[in-house]
């Protein structure tokens, strides 16, 4: 971040990506201009699209969306799917899912070899990462079994899938407002949880 007086710019870097917002245009072209001596670069515009994330905007209303639409159909494609049925709630009061169901014998773990868990929750986690935090509660519960996972686990990570085919239109919205508003939440039911050891 860089400031002038009241204005400021912010640079972003990823690998060989560079993203820049500013507060003031002429600080904002005074930047790439720099750089472009510097480094050699190319202006490729307002950004539209970054690392699978979609950067949608409506300056009238002082609207910026963030959505992974995109990424989430490409997600249910890789998983088969595609076609799903939607899901209301990426996981529902009662699932209990602990190490007591995971696979005890042979049988039991060759059939989850077949089974791409891992690649599922990884899929999963970077969605809940960069904007659908609202799977962060039931992404945090499936990674707990990534060493040894169930069936009874892979169909609740198929469970999220069906909650993303539904909501996959969904995005992060920021808006522009008057007063700073700080709205938190919270789950105080502390016994409700149950321990990933089942204990």
């Amino acid at each position: 971040m860089k400031r002038k007086g009241r204005n400021f710019v912010f640079l972003v870097l990823y690998v060989d990506d560079i993203l820049l917002a500013s507060s003031d245009i002429n600080l904002l072209n005074d930047t790439k201009a720099f750089l472009s001596k510097c480094f050699d670069m190319k202006d490729l515009g307002e950004a539209a699209y970054v690392l699978g994330n979609e950067i949608k905007r409506d300056r009238s209303k002082y609207l910026l969306g963030l959505s992974q639409q995109s990424y989430i159909t490409k997600v249910l494609k890789r998983f088969e799917m595609q076609q799903c049925s939607n899901g209301e709630v990426p996981i529902s009061k009662g699932d209990k899912l602990n190490q007591t169901e995971c696979p005890s014998n042979d049988l039991e773990r060759e059939d989850m070899k077949n089974r791409p868990y891992a690649k599922l929750v990884g899929s999963l986690m970077y969605a809940q990462v960069c904007i659908r935090s609202d799977l962060a509660f039931a992404v945090g519960v499936l990674s707990r079994f990534q060493s040894n996972p169930s069936y009874k686990h892979w169909v609740a990570g198929k469970k999220i899938l069906r909650y993303l085919q539904r909501t996959k239109h969904h995005m992060l919205m920021y808006i522009r407002v008057k007063e700073l508003e700080v709205v938190g939440f919270t789950d105080s039911n502390f016994t409700g949880s149950y321990p990933a050891s089942g204990n």
